[in-house]
This record gives C-alpha cells, structure tokens and sequence, in this order.
C-alpha cells in the first residue's frame, strides 16, 4: 500500500527522542496479524495508516474518511471486535480522539473485548496545527494536557503502557498485541512531525511562509527550530 519512499520513511532509524509517528505505524504494520483489522482516528492518524499499513485482502482498514468525525475509531474498534473476538482489531487513537472517548476503555473491559488500542500522544491536535501552519496561522489552543494514558488504562483494568523513548517501543506493542484481553500503548510522538502532502501548491507554501513570519514576530522563533529540527529528513 506505501511506496519504497515511505517505506524507508517509516524504517529510517530512530534516534534519540522524540519518537517519529511514521516510525509507530511502520511498527504497528510490522507486528500487527496478518488479518488484522486497523480503524485509525480521524487527523494524523488517517494519514500514517495510508502511507505505512500494508492492507491485502485479509487485512481491512475501517474509518471515518468522508465524515471526518473526531474521535470514531474508538467505538468502531469496539463493534468490530465485538463481531469477530478472535481477530485481532488495531485501533490507531489520536490523543485528542482518545481523550473524547474515555468510558469506551470501560466498555471494553466490561465486555472483555480484546482490543488493541495505540495512542499517538502529541499533546496536541496535531492536524488542526498542521492546518493552521498551511493557512497562515500561529498555532494557538491547540496544546492538550493529556493524563497518562498507560496508567488510565490499567486504572479500569486493561493492560497499559506508556513509551517515551525509541528503544522501549517495539516491546511494548509486542506485549500489547499479545496481550488476552483489551490492550492500550500509549506513545509519545514528535509533536513538530509535518505530514507532508504529496505535492505543495502554491497557496500552501505562502500560508506556510506567512505562519513562520508571524511565528517570529510573536516571538516564537524556537518553535521554527524545532520544526525544522523535527522534520529535516524530509525536508532534505
């Protein structure tokens, strides 16, 4: 389903702190069962389960993709599980999404659904930055004081877990996925991770142009720097 180019992407070595969110879902793709059934949120997570999840004709990918309805794949990751407990159901959460959606983690325990949720942690709603970053428009309200989700999710009585470095993650999704019964990863991403288009128009650029000239003269210059630090594999 992903070219050779975000396959590389998605495998490229992952250094020292902040974990890239292609990287997650490449993993996710590469553990996952070969019937798995991916239901990604709506924003971000939409985009790294196109571009890094292998989907054949034993594997679905389920989502809210015309609607757009934040926060979907939680309860449709429930339904789908409900219907077939023995396949394996890969629920990919936005941060924001999850946060919306806290009492289904009590629906899943009630009912014993084994469900395996992976939480995009960017503190953020990641692509309504993005969005205001291509309009123009210096990020503002759009940062999250998330809980811990790993300890949410063993307070209800899942199975939870929370990455903050590169080298814990690939263990933590293994005991996860292996888990029996309902499963919650939650992972720390690179906030300042652009999910590039596949071509940049004209009207995209110069809004970008203009957030990082009001992002300077607001007197958040660092911001530029982490955001070109973030993302200076791709850019390159």
């Amino acid at each position: 389903m992903c070219g050779p180019s975000l396959q590389r992407a998605g495998r490229g070595k992952q250094g020292p702190g902040a974990i890239h969110p292609q990287h997650l879902a490449h993993l996710i793709d590469e553990l996952a069962d070969d019937d798995a059934v991916f239901l990604p949120d709506v924003g971000t997570p939409v985009i790294w389960a196109s571009r890094h999840l292998h989907i054949s004709e034993r594997r679905r990918l389920i989502g809210s993709f015309w609607h757009g309805t934040m926060a979907a794949a939680t309860p449709l990751g429930l339904g789908a599980q409900a219907v077939d407990r023995n396949r394996q159901v890969v629920i990919l959460a936005g941060d924001g999404g999850l946060a919306m959606m806290l009492g289904e983690l009590l629906t899943a325990v009630q009912h014993n659904l084994p469900i395996k949720i992976v939480v995009f942690d960017y503190a953020a709603l990641s692509f309504v930055e993005v969005e205001m970053k291509a309009a123009g428009i210096v990020n503002f309200g759009t940062g999250l004081q998330n809980p811990d989700f790993g300890k949410v999710a063993q307070a209800v009585g899942m199975h939870g877990e929370s990455v903050t470095r590169p080298e814990d993650l690939e263990g933590a999704l293994r005991r996860a996925f292996e888990y029996d019964g309902p499963a919650l990863v939650s992972v720390a991403v690179e906030r300042q991770e652009l999910s590039m288009p596949p071509k940049i128009d004209a009207k995209q650029a110069t809004g970008f142009a203009v957030y990082a000239l009001r992002t300077v003269i607001a007197g958040n210059g660092r911001e530029l720097i982490d955001l070109a630090k973030a993302n200076a594999r791709q850019l390159l």
